[in-house]
């Protein structure tokens, strides 16, 4: 019988205290913060969503694995069996660890990247712009065009717009792009998932014009999880065979550890090329460590291997899933606009449509994300104009596609109590919504400015 309540597929062993604050104490944090949740400390959040990054509650299988942790400098027991475990699941042959996905892309896009060059992507999320840019190269989105339209309701929302990709292609020459680039899931698009017709597509494409194809995997198992459900010709595959099939498409791999693999630190790159992956391997020994644990300890190379066995349970999957589909139905139910339908690991909510009355270039988004704190101390992540928006050099103001507040949800750690709680926050955001200020940045570094910019009220 199949039931229409979905319970956490684990039980809690150990709990860590959550200090409850006031509005009144949250007011003067979030000024000393500078406006930018970012520079709040985590005792000051009652509800973390600022990300799903490296926020998983680990499973008792992973802590035992931390305690066979080897911590040999070369060569160690757990390196093998994080290596093997990467090499099964992907197919790739040359496996570099590395403490995190961004430092991944750093040893990747500063070799392929450069002035001069291209990188084409779904839509590039922020490190990963970042370290092309960086590098003196341009990175260039090509979402479908629903992926632009938050209400539009489509099964793959998240893939490339093979017309759009093609035309890249051709204006800047195959020789000049340094790789076709596809985040499943589409983060900077809302947490969408991407097909695997679009992924064959772009493989095809790739394989004709000589480009190399870089798979962003950081949530291949939430990805997997939409294609088995909604992709005709899936529906008798595993979760994990779903993963396999997608990684045989694309020449190399980025991983975040920190997502899918269920852990606080990690991530890795997988290629076929060896000349690649030597040229790789040595920036990797020169900024990371040595090529056999590459930045991360023994023991986070256990949680790894053993993480990423256990993403791929469909018990855990559908309670993944569903519990973040919870969360943006009863918004959406509350006439909160969001971005439809809702993702793997997030909700976005659409700050453009939520504070009409905001311009771009006084950032809803950040207006929203501090608000939302200000109420009920939840801490949440800006993706619009702070992030992505720029100024030309002539002053021109050039917004971001969308502007849009996510609300990413750690694996494992919230309940659905919890997650009642922030939803009920938004009713009191609804009733105040015209009062709202937007704001102006007051400093902000060259790059990534998101995290460590200061703001003040308009």
């Amino acid at each position: 019988m199949h039931r229409k309540v979905t319970i956490e597929p684990f039980r809690i062993k150990t709990v860590e205290p959550i200090k409850l604050s006031t509005a009144e104490e949250r007011r003067v944090w979030l000024q000393k913060a500078h406006y930018n949740p970012f520079l709040l400390t985590s005792d000051q959040v009652i509800i973390d969503l600022l990300t799903d990054s490296g926020t998983s509650a680990m499973s008792t299988e992973q802590w035992a694995g931390i305690m066979r942790g080897d911590e040999s400098y070369a060569g160690a027991r757990s390196w093998q069996r994080m290596e093997a475990e990467i090499k099964d699941l992907t197919g790739f042959p040359y496996i570099l660890p590395t403490h995190q996905g961004r430092a991944a892309e750093h040893l990747l896009y500063s070799k392929l990247g450069g002035p001069g060059k291209v990188f084409i992507a779904n839509t590039h999320f922020d490190t990963t712009r970042a370290n092309i840019e960086f590098s003196g190269a341009k990175a260039i989105d090509c979402p479908v065009e629903a992926a632009l339209h938050p209400e539009e309701e489509l099964p793959f929302k998240g893939n490339m717009d093979i017309p759009s990709l093609l035309k890249t292609i051709d204006r800047y020459g195959a020789e000049n792009i340094g790789a076709i680039i596809l985040t499943v899931t589409n983060n900077s698009g809302g947490g969408q998932p991407v097909s695997m017709e679009n992924a064959r597509q772009i493989a095809e494409i790739a394989g004709e014009k000589g480009i190399l194809f870089i798979l962003d995997a950081c949530r291949i198992a939430e990805n997997a999880y939409f294609i088995k459900q909604r992709e005709a010709g899936f529906e008798n595959k595993s979760y994990r065979e779903i993963a396999r099939e997608m990684f045989r498409l694309a020449d190399g791999a980025i991983m975040s550890a920190k997502k899918d693999a269920l852990v606080n630190m990690g991530g890795f790159l997988a290629l076929k090329d060896l000349d690649l992956a030597l040229q790789c391997r040595t920036s990797l020994i020169i900024t990371e460590g040595y090529s056999t644990y590459g930045g991360l300890s023994g023991r986070d190379m256990e949680a790894i291997a053993i993480g990423l066995r256990e993403v791929f349970d469909p018990h855990y999957l559908e309670y993944r899933i569903r519990s973040t589909t919870y969360v943006g139905d009863k918004l959406h139910e509350m006439g909160v606009p969001i971005i439809r339908p809702v993702g793997g690991h997030a909700v976005y909510i659409d700050a453009k449509s939520f504070y009409p009355h905001i311009p771009p270039e006084q950032f809803p988004g950040q207006a929203l994300a501090c608000k939302l704190y200000e109420v009920a101390g939840i801490r949440a992540c800006e993706i619009g104009s702070v992030m992505f928006g720029h100024y030309e050099e002539d002053g021109t103001f050039v917004p971001a596609a969308m502007e849009l507040v996510r609300l990413a949800i750690p694996r494992r750690v919230y309940t659905q109590s919890h997650m009642d709680y922030v939803t009920e926050a938004f009713r009191e955001l609804l009733d105040e919504r015209e009062k709202v200020r937007g704001f102006r940045i007051t400093y902000e570094p060259p790059f990534l400015r998101h995290f460590t910019a200061h703001f003040e009220h308009v």
